[in-house]
């Protein structure tokens, strides 16, 4: 039964974050990408909200973290977030998805810097790997498509590595605080700003918004925003976190077939040669280091 709730829930995860790319490129068919990303995270702030409140979460940081959830505001929320809309109004949702698919291999490039963190030649070679490959898979993707693919590609590239720096930096700081916390207001204070950001230099049509553009921020908003990782973090706190990661393998692949089905877009086969040589590299940059190794770290930088 333990296993099946696993299962279900693995599934769920790598449903929704294989869904979201897609969602994205549906919001952006009436929506400019500021004002659509302040949404995103208007329709999910009162939930999480409420959430806060039922589990008498804190709605601010601990003394002394207070700053660190600015941060968390501006390069957690706003700006990755906007970036990776922008970028998808260049690049595929596929390929949006596949990049932040690189997220483990950013996180263990500056976890080397930052932290100094234990790692095996294994990992670096499957982060070289999966770097090269990602390059050469882009490349590929530009033959084919028109317009500033490079541009949307940085855009998301400068999204994971924003997303990875703060990842480490959680670490880092030791900042013991709860999902809600981390999430409510920044989320809301994220969606005032970009709502009315959009509002103000996007000038975005209203009344020309689709039911489609509106359903799939809902769908961003609640689903991907709430429901998702919630079941993401349910799932890491049953299984370690080598297992919890693979949902990085398996979500771009969803993307892919998910566009391919809907949007009739054709993933070449060179293409996804490229895209499995990558995951191969991301699954190898996930493989812990020897015990003996974590062993002379310092606990607080396993926390």
């Amino acid at each position: 039964m333990q296993k099946t709730k696993m299962f279900v829930l693995f599934a769920i995860v790598i449903l929704t974050w294989g869904t979201t790319w897609l969602a994205m490129k549906f919001a952006l068919v009436s929506m400019p990408p500021i004002f659509a990303t302040g949404l995103r995270f208007l329709s999910a702030a009162p939930l999480l909200l409420w959430l806060l409140h039922i589990t008498r979460s804190s709605l601010l940081f601990p003394s002394g973290h207070r700053f660190f959830q600015f941060c968390v505001f501006l390069f957690c929320f706003c700006l990755p977030f906007t970036l990776v809309i922008y970028g998808e109004q260049y690049v595929n949702a596929s390929t949006a998805a596949i990049i932040f698919a690189g997220m483990p291999v950013a996180v263990l490039l500056i976890s080397i810097v930052v932290l100094n963190a234990p790692t095996s030649l294994m990992q670096l070679i499957g982060s070289l790997l999966a770097i090269l490959a990602l390059f050469y898979l882009l490349q590929e993707e530009s033959r084919t498509t028109l317009g500033n693919n490079w541009k949307g590609a940085f855009a998301v590239l400068v999204a994971v590595t924003m997303h990875a720096f703060m990842y480490v930096q959680c670490k880092k700081r030791s900042c013991q605080v709860s999902l809600f916390t981390f999430n409510a207001l920044p989320c809301l204070a994220a969606g005032l700003l970009l709502t009315l950001t959009g509002i103000i230099v996007e000038k975005p049509e209203v009344e020309n918004i689709t039911w489609l553009s509106f359903s799939s921020i809902v769908y961003l908003g609640i689903v991907a925003s709430v429901f998702g990782i919630l079941c993401y973090f349910s799932l890491q706190k049953r299984i370690s976190t080598f297992n919890t990661s693979l949902v990085f393998i398996c979500f771009p692949v969803i993307a892919v077939i998910l566009e391919c089905l809907v949007m009739g877009r054709v993933f070449s086969p060179t293409s996804w040669i490229l895209l499995a040589v990558m995951l191969c590299g991301v699954f190898l940059s996930l493989i812990p280091v020897e015990k003996r190794k974590m062993a002379s770290t310092p606990k607080r930088l396993l926390d």
